[in-house]
């Protein structure tokens, strides 16, 4: 009897050892080598006698065809912006989040629409196909073009589209899927990293574009090795806070469009419905001016969207005073208050500082420092902002105010949304003259613009 051979694989970086460590020696990660069953002798290329290896012959890059392929319009104007466009055929994409927000949902809409003009096929590796059918009653799908196939064998999903490729193949989810030539269980890091590997030759070698389904881990990164995500061309993720209905998609990686592009969309009783204006949802618009309130202007992606930015500034019960952001970096909430005392004159010590994001948006960008300290000012003093106000600018350890990128297009979407007053860094000031029906008031330094503030 053939001995079995295991090693063990790290869960961030791939790589293989022959002993477990506490620490993978490759990327110095901790606790994350686990164990694997090796391929079995007699499963590789020379063993099943396929064709012995070929020299590759180099192509020069002026003999590269330059044809643009046409991608697939998805049907949804929210899904085409965060994939830069539409699905790019042989593109292999990778979406993950939290259980239940969704991911799913959207993809069963998505390969419905697609299935009118594309054949489609939806792999479920979680359901059966009546419990499919089931939630695409409910949700309204009713393509008989759609193509549906239950199964885990990456074998069997290979064979089932090779004859005749369809144009998008939908695996639901990639750590359900399995491969026979290793013995390890369903989404270990060997599997998942071999079935990936799969089915990305399989869209590169078919021009099939394959979407994947991906779990996440209690810190809400995708499960499985770090490879995953290098392996394909898009990782999109879905963001929100527990119990709000609206959904945020989020583009971390696309090599055919820009990262950090979001989608937005909100959960109906007959799935997900893009929201066509999210600067309309994100703003409370109270009915009376309130204290620890400023509305910025952020930029995901190519997109300027309107947030609410709320502080809450409350006396501490003793001990060390606490920060606590949402949506934002807590620790640059901590530089940000260092900064408001030292260069703006206004003490936070010995107060508790809270500082919340509306709608459940992670802000990336450093546009909102700003309108941050504005809030905490506001609640400090319990003297609320100009309601038509909104501010943006990056805040400097020596109290300068330093521009942001898109200033023009920000200011903009600000005056389309109906506000008077624009409090900016002097250079995002508009050179080719004021916009319509919008003040900008440019400021260089801090005390500059709290001076604006009143």
């Amino acid at each position: 009897m053939a001995r079995v051979r295991r090693r063990y694989a790290c869960a961030e970086c791939g790589a293989v050892q022959p002993q477990w460590s506490g620490q993978c020696p490759e990327c110095g990660a901790w606790n994350t080598l686990t164990e694997e069953v090796a391929s079995a002798p007699g499963t590789t290329a020379a063993a099943k006698g396929e064709a012995a290896f070929r020299p590759a012959v180099p192509t020069p890059l002026s003999a590269v065809a330059m044809e643009e392929e046409a991608r697939l319009t998805t049907g949804s104007a929210e899904l085409d912006r965060v994939m830069g466009g539409g699905i790019v055929p042989g593109s292999v994409v990778l979406i993950g989040g939290e259980p239940g927000i969704g991911k799913s949902t959207l993809l069963l809409q998505t390969v419905a629409r697609l299935s009118q003009a594309h054949s489609t096929l939806y792999v479920t590796g979680e359901e059966s196909l009546q419990q499919v059918a089931l939630r695409g009653h409910r949700l309204g799908v009713t393509g008989a073009e759609l193509g549906l196939l239950a199964e885990t064998s990456v074998e069997a999903m290979v064979s089932a589209v090779s004859g005749a490729p369809p144009a998008v193949v939908v695996v639901d989810s990639i750590q359900t899927v399995h491969t026979a030539n290793l013995g390890s269980a369903p989404g270990s890091v060997g599997q998942v990293r071999e079935c990936a590997g799969r089915l990305v030759q399989l869209a590169k070698s078919s021009g099939t574009a394959v979407i994947l389904v991906g779990h996440v881990t209690k810190e809400g990164a995708l499960a499985g090795p770090r490879v995953l995500e290098h392996m394909v061309d898009t990782v999109l993720y879905f963001e929100s806070d527990r119990g709000s209905r609206y959904r945020i998609l989020r583009a971390v990686k696309n090599r055919f469009g820009a990262a950090n592009e979001i989608g937005v969309f909100a959960m109906a009783d007959d799935g997900l419905r893009e929201v066509r204006n999210p600067s309309a949802i994100f703003l409370s618009r109270h009915g009376e001016p309130v204290a620890g309130s400023a509305v910025t202007v952020t930029r995901e992606g190519s997109r300027p969207l309107l947030l609410e930015v709320q502080a809450l500034v409350a006396s501490g019960a003793g001990g060390q005073s606490r920060r606590v952001a949402v949506g934002l970096d807590g620790s640059r909430l901590a530089l940000l208050l260092a900064v408001l005392q030292r260069h703006g004159g206004v003490s936070t010590a010995g107060e508790d500082v809270f500082l919340n994001v509306v709608g459940g948006v992670r802000v990336q960008e450093t546009a909102a420092d700003l309108p941050a300290l504005a809030a905490v000012i506001s609640s400090l003093r319990d003297r609320p902002l100009p309601h038509d106000c909104v501010l943006f600018g990056e805040l400097g350890l020596a109290g300068e105010v330093r521009p942001v990128p898109g200033g023009e297009e920000r200011l903009l979407e600000a005056a389309k949304h109906g506000f008077k007053r624009a409090v900016v860094p002097a250079k995002n000031a508009p050179r080719r003259g004021v916009v319509s029906g919008l003040e900008v008031v440019a400021v260089s330094r801090l005390g500059e613009a709290l001076e604006a503030l009143g």
